[in-house]
């Protein structure tokens, strides 16, 4: 700055013009803020700010003093005789000016004959201008100053914080003489008035995963708030000095560290912004986390924006408590709020506890001066048996949520609420979700005590008591288990199962709760992902949930969840979706054996998708393996033969066979082109079939599997190689086998589901039995998804799978005379 000094100096001497001189400011300027990341990486939060603040004060006195030497040349007279003064308002005033913050100027004056301030005033605008200083000013006469603050609350409020910069101290101390007459004006008002800003800007700006710093619920605005409180009724120059029944030196001490590490924040993201900006994106949390120290991974992002989310909360914590110490003489209580007050003569906090869950019948919002009892109030180390009683209580009254916020705001959520202890303030970075964890799971709570949706509201009603203390409990654990290694869905499930037998809740309900949990997210993954009208994907779905209560509850649980996320996230158009898989699911709940199959598919995808062989599929491949029509080929093989038999398919462009000849004879074809499965079975039916399966894969392909139950030589596999590429020739001669079946012995259910028709057929096993029924199925166009054919004891009892595709349920009686040679 000394070198900056000298170069005005020497301009001034050779009368250089006011833009020159603005040029080397501005140079000035540009080098410093280039330099600002490292004057931040060696300051403090506030220390920073203070830093900035005096480079801007050194630069405008440098104005001032060229504009009074531009002014009066070698005749200027002395600063306290030019009526002028240089006064710093906002967050310029506080010592508190952000990088990119506008810089708020007030030149104050006083009309006198013959030193043509305003001349001067608008010689030292222009310079500021043309050095290219974000400015927000305002100039105005010391007798004005009274009126212009009743104009409006803002200039009222940055007029109490001003602070002088440079020029006369003559119309400072008549500034300031203005100032505590304003200060003194209608108090009660001033205390009205910047309440409800307040509580519109915590209702515009809640504690997100991007919240806003400045205007914000626990941001500076609220910090600042109680300063302005404190500088009209009391002149305090900072909240440390207010009078130590309003703040005691405990609760500052926890106060100023959250808020000089949110200096901290604010600073690092208006250098990594480039630019004046409030909200903490989340796009630029690496960036920020690093120039705040912390390291380039995912954990110590988490650890970075947890502690944002922490220190929030603590300035919105003692700022509520010491606004409403500072405020209650001069405010009428709002009793719309609901407010609740401390109990008297409180000696435990079990029994502090006791008095919000009595006050629980109605919704509440605890009272300031309740919050300072809750943390007042002493505690054991670790819940004890009383405690646990007593939340067990809380848990059966109608407004849980009311209770739980209570706690939360005072900071003792996870203290009372152990298993939610690791996910208090844990940010998600998922891109859906827009709260902390508990944040998150105390909104679901509220929209389960609070349904909008009539259908999902008479399902409520119709649980019994047990059924809801359950639900509950497991609406605000679902996430619980979040900011572990293992998957929060079976991590959370054991903190609710472990929590729920202490607090009693009702023994053959606590496995439903742990299968809610364990899914809490496959509804609306579903509704919102799959076809809705695919009988594999509803079966998959309500396997997991085989009664209907259980299939309420997690339509329940999946409406909470959803409304707690954010604003229209359960919206018209998701609800719609979640109320079709939840009816075509009730739809599908008698069929028991159905449900098992899906179950077993299921558990066995979940298998797949641990093994390295799948994960190591594009996901386009893993999507098709997923999507395979037939249960067969998840139930009846491993893991291992579903990768290495779709691996094969995946490679087939016509058609591919394996033949095995060890113990029994296997034949394993996959094919595209149509194969006649008929003239394989006629030319092989000198060997007993035992078992054959037929499943249908993906991109037109079908898997047939056939074992026999003898081995042949080699000369003969010679042979059958033949055979099995004549089959794909569909001019080969075709004439099956004759096969005796009686109609007893068959079995068709077209009503098997809404896309398939099965067939059974349990006859003798004889020569060219498959062959025949399968010629039969060719010449009719009938498409087999599945099927399984095995013999034991001479019998054959085969399965068989079909697309309803009109060929099948509407031939039906002619099919059964076909088969039985009745045709």
């Amino acid at each position: 700055m000394d070198k900056v000094k000298a170069q005005i100096e020497e301009l001034l001497y050779e009368n250089a013009a006011d833009f020159e001189i603005a040029k080397v400011l501005k140079q000035d300027i540009k080098l410093y803020f280039d330099t600002l990341e490292d004057t931040f990486a060696t300051s403090g939060g506030k220390d920073f700010l203070v830093k900035h603040t005096n480079k801007i004060d050194s630069i405008l006195k440098l104005i001032y003093k060229v504009a009074l030497r531009s002014m009066f040349g070698d005749y200027a007279p002395m600063k306290n005789s030019v009526p002028i003064a240089l006064v710093a308002l906002g967050s310029y005033g506080r010592e508190q000016l952000c990088v990119h913050s506008d810089i708020d100027l007030m030149l104050v004056y006083k009309e006198v004959p013959g030193y043509n301030s305003k001349e001067m005033i608008e010689k030292i605008l222009y310079i500021l201008w043309d050095t290219g200083l974000k400015l927000g000013h305002r100039v105005h006469t010391v007798e004005e100053l009274f009126e212009v603050s009743r104009t409006d609350i803002t200039i009222k409020t940055a007029l109490i914080e001003s602070r002088f910069i440079e020029g006369s101290h003559f119309i400072w101390t008549e500034t300031q003489n203005a100032i505590t007459q304003i200060r003194h004006d209608d108090v009660k008002g001033f205390i009205d008035l910047k309440l409800q800003e307040q509580e519109k800007k915590h209702h515009k700006y809640p504690i997100t995963m991007e919240p806003n710093l400045k205007d914000g619920a626990g941001g500076f605005r609220d910090a600042n708030l109680v300063y302005w409180v404190g500088k009209v009724l009391y002149n305090t120059d900072n909240i440390k000095s207010l009078p130590s029944e309003v703040v005691n030196e405990k609760e500052y001490k926890t106060f100023r560290m959250a808020l000089e590490f949110l200096f901290q924040v604010r600073s690092a993201l208006h250098l990594v912004a480039k630019k004046k900006e409030d909200k903490l994106h989340l796009d630029l949390i690496p960036e920020i986390a690093t120039l705040l120290g912390y390291k380039m991974s995912k954990k110590d992002h988490m650890r970075f924006a947890s502690k944002v989310t922490s220190s929030l909360k603590t300035i919105r914590l003692y700022s509520m408590i010491w606004l409403e110490t500072l405020t209650a003489p001069y405010k009428e209580d709002h009793k719309e709020k609901n407010y609740l007050y401390p109990k008297k003569n409180v000696k435990s906090f079990d029994a502090l506890l006791m008095h919000l869950i009595k006050a629980s019948k109605n919704a509440f919002v605890a009272h300031p001066t309740l919050l300072q009892q809750l943390i007042d109030t002493p505690k054991p180390e670790r819940l004890d048996d009383d405690l646990y009683k007593s939340i067990a209580l809380l848990f059966r009254s109608q407004n849980v949520y009311s209770v739980l916020v209570a706690l939360s705001y005072a900071k003792l959520l996870q203290y009372t609420i152990p298993p939610i202890k690791k996910v208090v303030n844990l940010p998600q970075f998922d891109g859906y979700h827009q709260y902390a964890v508990d944040t998150h799971s105390l909104r679901c709570l509220y929209h389960l005590e609070h349904i909008e949706d009539d259908f999902i509201t008479s399902l409520w009603q119709a649980l019994s008591t047990e059924e809801k203390v359950m639900l509950k409990l497991v609406v605000f654990l679902h996430d619980a288990g979040k900011g572990r290694k293992r998957d929060h869905h079976y991590v959370g499930a054991s903190l609710f199962k472990i929590f729920a037998k202490r607090l009693g809740v009702d023994a053959s309900l606590i496995p439903m709760g742990e299968t809610l949990i364990h899914y809490h997210t496959l509804m609306s993954k579903v509704a919102q992902r799959e076809d809705l009208y695919s009988e594999t994907v509803i079966l998959s779905f309500a396997s997991h949930f085989k009664t209907a209560k259980l299939l309420d509850m997690i339509y329940i649980l999946t409406y909470a969840d959803m409304s707690g996320v954010g604003h229209d996230i359960y919206n018209s158009f998701s609800a719609k979706l979640i109320r079709t898989l939840y009816k075509q699911s009730v739809a599908v709940l008698g069929q028991t054996k159905r449900l098992d199959e899906a179950g077993r598919r299921t558990k066995k995808i979940a298998a797949l998708k641990r093994t390295k062989a799948f994960t190591s599929l594009t996901r386009t491949k893993q999507n098709k393996i997923l999507s395979i029509p037939s249960n067969l080929l998840f139930l009846r093989y491993s893991t291992k033969r579903i990768v290495a038999i779709t691996n094969r398919a995946f490679e087939t462009e016509s058609y591919t066979y394996t033949v095995s000849n060890k113990t029994h004879l296997t034949i394993e074809i996959i094919r595209k082109e149509s194969i006649n499965l008929s003239y394989l079975l006629k030319k092989l039916s000198n060997l007993d079939v035992v078992n054959m399966d037929i499943c249908k894969l993906f991109n037109g392909l079908k898997y047939f599997k056939i074992d026999f139950s003898e081995t042949i030589s080699e000369e003969e596999k010679g042979f059958l190689e033949e055979i099995i590429s004549k089959s794909f020739n569909q001019d080969v001669d075709t004439k099956p086998l004759s096969a005796s079946i009686k109609k007893e012995e068959i079995d068709i259910d077209c009503d098997h589901s809404n896309t398939y028709a099965i067939m059974h057929i349990n006859a003798q096993n004889q020569k060219g039995l498959l062959s025949y029924i399968i010629d039969m199925f060719d010449a009719m166009g009938v498409d087999i998804v599945t099927a399984k054919v095995h013999t034991l004891k001479n019998r054959a009892r085969d399965m068989f799978l079909i697309e309803k595709n009109g060929n099948f349920c509407h031939n039906v009686d002619r099919i059964i005379e076909k088969l039985t040679g009745e045709a």
